[in-house]
């Protein structure tokens, strides 16, 4: 099946890529490697979750958030390369999760990320990864996630 074809079927639609808002680009190609920017949960153009999880977001709004990067993360993918069937594998996400003292789930956030890769490229979406809890993250975003993929 195609990519494209079993993210509608999961009932997700890619949105346009994020524009970046600073001095970055969102996607970066050495070789077969893309390199992602970190991604925020933007939906339509807005911020959908800030704050710190355990303190002014509960783990699950914390998870739905870690999925909207995953979705913009695929959305930045398809953007570059324009055909998602091209995603050899998912290599590595790099996730921060903005964490109030004392929260210490910050792998259980990422693992709503690690899913929909799993979900979305089967086999070739089991990546290695790191779940960090940080202060702050720009603009009080709750969690922010980046990724590097192998293409073919």
């Amino acid at each position: 099946m195609k990519i494209e074809e079993k993210i509608k079927q999961l009932g997700i639609e890619l949105p346009e890529s994020a524009k970046p808002a600073a001095m970055y680009i969102p996607v970066k190609q050495l070789g077969k490697a893309l390199y992602v920017s970190g991604q925020i949960p933007f939906v339509n153009g807005q911020l959908v979750c800030t704050g710190k999880v355990g303190k002014e977001r509960t783990l699950q709004e914390a998870e739905e958030a870690a999925r909207i990067c995953a979705i913009n993360i695929i959305a930045a993918v398809k953007d570059y390369i324009g055909d998602l069937d091209k995603v050899a594998n998912v290599v590595k996400i790099q996730a921060f999760v903005s964490s109030e003292v004392g929260f210490m789930q910050q792998h259980i956030v990422v693992n709503a990320a690690s899913q929909l890769f799993y979900d979305i490229f089967g086999e070739a979406g089991r990546h290695a990864r790191t779940a960090v809890g940080i202060n702050q993250l720009p603009m009080d975003a709750t969690v922010e996630v980046e990724a590097i993929l192998e293409i073919i």
